[in-house]
């Protein structure tokens, strides 16, 4: 074997070696990559029910319902970006700064029937914050611009029910 056909072998091996390696991380990245999704978003491109996601938005008053099954507590509530509501189940301790009409982040996956099944759910902690991409679901939705001032606080959010985003998407769109 020649000198250049040996060097021609060693370059060929070590391109293998780095495209494996390559594959082999990205694989390992993609089974751990959590996505953000808002309500609307879910109902429009439902992910796949195995896909875990991260779901955004304002804890819509009066949708908190609590119950118990043996020691631990079942909570069930919606989740609105204005626009759309999901309905979410969790099973554990709710964070102490849970509240209606807060933003909340809950980790988990979408069950068949449209609803949201949590591993885990996290509460803004204090009043001036807001988990950047309920932020940016809220202005995709027209419900805040930045250009107006900083995002809505929990308060404005109070008085929307699931049955007034139930109105919102049954009303009539003038205009389009």
């Amino acid at each position: 074997m020649t000198r250049k056909s040996r060097r021609l072998w060693l370059v060929g091996g070590c391109l293998i070696g780095l495209g494996t390696a390559t594959a082999l991380t990205l694989s390992a990245f993609s089974s751990n990559i959590v996505f953000f999704m808002a309500p609307s978003q879910v109902h429009a491109h439902p992910p796949a029910a195995d896909r875990t996601i991260r779901l955004g938005g304002m804890v819509v008053a009066g949708s908190v319902r609590q119950q118990k099954n043996g020691d631990t507590p079942v909570s069930q509530f919606d989740v609105t970006d204005g626009q759309d509501a999901v309905t979410v189940h969790y099973e554990g301790i709710l964070p102490d700064l849970f509240r209606e009409g807060q933003s909340v982040v809950a980790i988990g996956s979408v069950l068949a029937d449209g609803s949201f099944r949590a591993s885990e759910v996290l509460a803004k902690h204090d009043e001036t914050y807001m988990p950047k991409e309920v932020a940016e679901a809220l202005r995709r939705s027209g419900k805040w611009d930045p250009r107006y001032g900083k995002a809505p606080d929990a308060a404005s959010w109070n008085s929307m029910t699931k049955s007034a985003t139930s109105q919102d998407k049954a009303a009539p769109q003038h205009g389009s």
